[in-house]
Parts: C-alpha cells; structure tokens; sequence
C-alpha cells in the first residue's frame, strides 16, 4: 500500500501558492485494508475514505468507464492493481495530474510542469471528451490562473462536448456550483467568455450569451457592447473582492437588455423589469440560492434609479429604500450599492472613478430608519393614518439632507 497526494495541492505548491486542501491516492490497497486502519468511508460512487487524524481525503486508485451521457454517466473500478498512472490519466488537466510520494518524489507522467512553466491548461487524455463538467472546470481555471492559456487543442475539445451535446447534459446543480466557483476567482470575466469562444454559454446561460454585439449608447458607455460591459463589472465586483451574492448580481443585472427591441436601440428602455423577468427562470433553472437570487433581482430593478442618486426627489429614494427592504435589512442594502458601484465603474473609462451615490443612500437610509415610528403611532389619532404618517415622516428627514436636486 501507498499513498499520494495528488492534484491540486501538487500544482499550488509548484506555483508557490498557499495550499488549502490536500488529497491522496492510495495504492495497492482494498476498501476493507483502509477500515481496518481507522478510515472512515465517505465515498459514493467510488471508495473514498476520511483520515482518522487529519480528516483529509484518501481515495483509492480507480480507473472510470463512458457508459451514458453526462456527468454521472461513468462505471468506476478502484482495486489494488489499479496503478498510480492509470488513476492520473483520468484527470482533466496536465497540471492537475501531478503525484507526490510520501518521501517527496514528484510523479508526472503527462508533463504538468512543463505545462505549469509554459502556463498551459492542456487536457491529459481525448477521454477528456467523456466528462462535460470538465468544459466549466477548464473555464474555471481559466479565470483563476489569469496568466494562463488554453491549449487550442483543448479548446477545440471542449468545442466537441457543446457540438456533440454533451454540455446539455450537465445536471443544474453543478453548473451552479462552478460558475459559483468561476466567478470568486481573480478574473471572472476569463470564464464567461472562454465558455462563449467554446459555445457552451449559448447552451448553458443564454440569457448572457444574447447580450454580446447589443449596443448602449455610447454616451453612457464608451465600450458600447453590454456583453463587454457585464464583463467589466464582474471584474470589478471581484477586485472589489465582493461575496459571491454580489458577484452574482454585477453578471446578471442588464439580462434584460438582450431583448430589447432593435428599434429603439441603442436606448434601453425597460430594462431593469425585463431583467427581472429572465433572472426568475434562470434562477430556477440552475438552482440558485436564494440570497443571489433575491440581491440579484433588486440590482437589476434599481439601478438605474440608484445611480441618480442626485436626481431623485425625497419621495422617490423612500420609495426606492422600501421597495428594496432597506428598512429592515441595511446589510443587504449595502450589498445592493456594492454592485451598483461595479455598474457604474463597469465601464470604459469609468474603473477608477468615485461612486459617491452609494454615501448618498447610505445617508439617506440612516436617516429615514432614525425616524421613531411608534412614538408617531401613538400620536396619530386615525390608526388607518399611521403608515402615511410614517412615510411622510421619512420623506422629510431624507430632504432634511439636501442631497437631492430633483429633476424626475
């Protein structure tokens, strides 16, 4: 029996990153061997077993078979002849098929450091073309390792996958997982758009796909593409180091933009509503939690209006802070900027530019919560004019501020 660790934290440490997670092959060893020295079986589909001490992963040498289309459409085989080798060669990339022995010995069968010093995402084997997971991970790293390239003959791979239609077959749950993945890396851009140049955006997220050669004014936005300005403002909201729920919202707010009529454009009139009209299938589709679909659907409807900080009359930023809950939950609401500021610095030219609207709302919001409802509750004589009286309330501490200078 012998163990490996294997993958990513071979390829970190070659790289001189921080390695966060380590895993092991073990070979030459049966399920009942690892029990019997204190494992804990976790696997599912194939044995995989928990360290007693370090609780890290040890899974042993296997060997996989294409029985049906998609993700979950292999037979495993793990058994103590199964080799080292034979284990690596089914992994996606060159640079992920590196083994260290446990006396420090680099094993590297299909040169993943040649491939790491000539910063090259290279599939290991054409069975790369069996798994259409492999297309977002591929994507993934992508964005990750922004220094990288894709090897051509990878890419063209991963062409075959969408072409012959096995990208169709990937399960919602695990797209979500890694273009969740996708977008906390350092250039989130990189992913979307390599799976765009592969064809696997049109398949997977359409409604992303269609804002690509959908001009804006360019008035507005010098970049003029929306495709190419959602990209920025992903960028942005990672630079920003923003939560996954913003990052979400920055990629999904101007959905609504690839159904605008093409008379009207380049103008885009509606399309903060028709945004939120795609985002609810799409959520639905790719099983989005709850807190990216809720952020994500205010960002699409408000920013417009929160950009006009200025512009807005008392009333309307009322309206606009209940509407959004902010009342209630100011946490939220500040995630709400957030992607509002990658919005507007999302754009060519704008990057470095202050956001001072988002002070404004916060000051405005500070505000409007001061206001002590239940001490104008208890002086209202009409209880059906206890909410009106809030809300004019409200108002009035908003334009207390003199942030406003209306022109709506």
């Amino acid at each position: 029996m012998k163990s490996y660790v294997v993958g990513g934290a071979i390829r970190d440490e070659l790289l001189g990153l921080p390695v966060v997670d380590r895993d092991h092959v073990v070979v030459g060893a049966t399920p009942e061997e690892m029990v019997a020295l204190g494992f804990r079986p976790v696997g599912r589909d194939f044995p995989v077993f928990l360290h007693p001490e370090t609780h890290e992963e040890y899974a042993l040498a296997r060997t996989e078979r294409k029985t049906a289309p998609g993700y979950h459409g292999f037979v495993f085989h793990a058994s103590p002849e199964v080799s080292l080798e034979q284990d690596l060669a089914r992994r996606d990339l060159t640079i992920n098929a590196i083994a260290k022995s446990e006396d420090g010995i680099l094993i590297d069968p299909y040169g993943g450091r040649q491939d790491l010093e000539a910063r090259v995402l290279r599939h290991v084997s054409p069975a790369f073309v069996e798994d259409p997971v492999r297309v977002l991970r591929v994507a993934r790293f992508f964005a990750r390792f922004n220094d990288f390239a894709i090897a051509p003959e990878t890419l063209a791979l991963m062409r075959q996958l969408v072409v012959g239609g096995e990208v169709d077959h990937l399960v919602p749950e695990r797209v979500w997982q890694e273009l969740a993945k996708g977008l906390m890396e350092a250039r989130p851009s990189r992913m979307i758009e390599t799976l765009r140049h592969c064809g696997a955006l049109a398949r997977l997220l359409p409604e992303l796909d269609a804002l690509y050669g959908v001009p804006q004014r360019a008035d507005f936005h010098p970049e003029v593409d929306t495709g190419v300005h959602t990209m920025m403002v992903v960028d942005i909201a990672a630079r920003l180091n923003l939560s996954l729920a913003e990052r979400f919202a920055a990629l999904s707010h101007d959905l609504g933009k690839g159904r605008t009529p093409p008379e009207i454009l380049p103008r885009h009139i509606g399309h903060e509503t028709a945004s939120v009209a795609l985002l609810g299938p799409l959520c639905e589709r790719l099983r989005v939690p709850a807190d990216c679909r809720d952020l994500a659907r205010l960002v699409a409807m408000f920013h417009g209006l929160i950009h006009r900080a200025t512009e807005l009359k008392p009333a309307t930023m009322v309206s606009v802070l209940e509407q959004c809950d902010a009342l209630r939950r100011p946490a939220r609401f500040d995630q709400v900027l957030s992607a509002c500021e990658c919005d507007y610095r999302g754009r060519l030219g704008f990057t470095e530019r202050p956001y001072p609207q988002a002070e404004c709302w916060r000051r405005g919001l500070v505000a409007a919560r001061a206001v002590d409802a239940g001490t104008i509750a208890r002086s209202c004589g009409d209880p059906a004019q206890i909410p009106l009286r809030i809300r004019e309330a409200r108002i009035a501490a908003v334009k207390e501020l003199g942030l406003q200078h209306p022109q709506d």
